[in-house]
């Protein structure tokens, strides 16, 4: 695993041993990894393809990767009962208690040290954002996704799998996440989607300047639009958010989609080989109360999918009708439904890779504040990941899974030399490799409070032999 400590530098280079330290206090004993060590523990085991607690075991056979961290690999039963601190069964009683009459889900809260956790990432991406400081456009696209649990604490999602359906937020132009909300499975996705992309825009750094939001149409939810639509709004920036959300198909925009002229039509997107697809301006204001009366009515844009050969959808239908709503009026309808379209490559491939690549896919105990950190410590792994790709490697690897760079960096087989009382990293891989690798540390400066490896392992230029 020779090539794990290119990773560790990053995660060290935006500060978050001593932001992990200062935000996460779970430590009972002197003896032992710190909270820090434990974090960074994970990150390297999420990594390395690893999904379980016992997978820590396959990092501890590797001498090498111990050393050259500075502190040991934590044991199965350490790392288990390092994660068991961030569940308190009183938060899940406080969440019952707060629930209306009649309503039966209800989001649980955190407890402190699984807040903490949600505070370092925050300043992760806020360091990230102020090394990054020409990119002043934000994107947050939003949404849900249902892991499936065998665990008999899992309730069953709306599609009938037990199991757990977290919100995550992803800052689309840097392909970070900006917040996770860990929920059980029978949490509808409409419920409390505001509290979510308040903590996104609160994470985002100063440098940003120009805002966006995404999302599919558990966020046609009127809080949340009102909260977008506000200049004003309490809790998130000021000024203007652009905003496009798949809309909810009431009988009433059904309706008034049907009635569109032929001519109101227009085909958006590349040529597909099996549809027409097409988009539509529609005069459409809703009649909730929800809609006030002194702000602009917001656009709403139809779209229509046929198949090319007359054919019949799977549900006997001819024609499909969709709508998203916004409130951004100088596109046209075509580019505006197009760039909606884009977060299925931005919030999706987030919850792909952290649910396919990474370990959140596979829930590792009953206890959901356990659960929750698990994927709260695979969003730890993701965000440097894409921190390494951004700062330091060429623009090649940009777009590289972390399945990709297991296999270009990661598994670089290597071997730890004494010598002279140094330690020299020997690496079987090409000289080109090696100069991009140690150009790459020196673009992941760490400072005094995150050690470098550069320190730590001796790391010099290797040998290849």
């Amino acid at each position: 695993m020779g090539g794990v400590p290119l990773l560790v530098q990053a995660f060290r280079s935006l500060g978050l041993p001593a932001r992990i330290r200062k935000q996460v206090e779970v430590k009972q004993r002197e003896r032992g990894l710190d909270e820090a060590e434990m974090v960074e523990s994970f990150v390297v085991l999420n990594a390395m393809g690893g999904e379980c607690f016992d997978d820590f075991l396959r990092l501890r056979e590797d001498a090498g990767l111990a050393e050259m961290l500075g502190h040991a690999i934590p044991s199965p039963d350490a790392a288990r009962r390092f994660l068991y601190q961030f569940h308190e069964q009183d938060k899940i009683e406080e969440a019952k208690q707060g629930r209306a009459q009649g309503q039966i889900a209800y989001i649980r809260a955190e407890n402190a040290a699984l807040a903490g956790l949600g505070r370092v990432n925050h300043e992760l991406v806020k360091e990230l954002g102020r090394r990054c400081p020409d990119q002043r456009i934000a994107t947050v696209d939003q949404d849900a996704a249902i892991i499936e649990s065998g665990n008999r604490e899992a309730l069953r999602s709306y599609e009938g799998e037990r199991g757990y359906q977290p919100m995550l937020a992803v800052w689309a132009e840097m392909n970070v996440v900006l917040a996770d909300e860990f929920r059980d499975g029978n949490v509808p996705a409409m419920m409390d989607t505001l509290s979510v992309a308040k903590r996104s825009f609160a994470a985002l750094p100063e440098t940003v300047s120009t805002y966006f939001f995404r999302g599919d149409s558990t966020c046609h939810e009127c809080d949340l639009v009102n909260w977008l639509r506000n200049e004003e709004r309490a809790d998130g920036p000021r000024g203007p958010i652009g905003f496009a959300i798949s809309a909810r198909m009431s009988p009433a925009l059904h309706e008034a989609i049907e009635k569109l002229p032929e001519l109101a039509w227009e085909p958006y997107g590349n040529l597909h080989p099996e549809q027409i697809r097409e988009c539509a301006e529609v005069d459409f204001v809703p009649a909730e109360k929800s809609e006030k009366k002194d702000t602009q009515p917001l656009r709403y844009l139809a779209i229509r999918i046929r198949p090319r050969q007359e054919n019949l959808f799977a549900d006997g239908s001819k024609v499909k009708h969709f709508a998203v709503v916004t409130n951004i009026e100088k596109w046209k309808p075509s580019r505006l439904i197009e760039w909606h379209g884009e977060k299925a490559g931005t919030i999706e491939g987030a919850h792909d890779v952290l649910k396919n690549e990474l370990a959140a896919g596979i829930m590792p105990t009953k206890y959901f504040g356990t659960n929750a950190a698990w994927l709260r410590l695979a969003v730890l792994a993701y965000n440097p990941l894409t921190a390494l790709k951004r700062l330091a490697l060429p623009a090649e690897y940009l777009t590289a899974r972390p399945k990709r760079l297991r296999f270009l960096i990661f598994n670089t087989p290597g071997r730890l030399v004494h010598h002279a009382r140094s330690i020299v990293l020997r690496l079987a891989t090409t000289a080109e490799r090696l100069a991009m690798w140690l150009g790459a540390f020196n673009l992941l400066p760490c400072g005094s409070e995150s050690p470098s490896l550069l320190l730590i392992a001796g790391f010099s230029v290797p040998f290849f032999e």
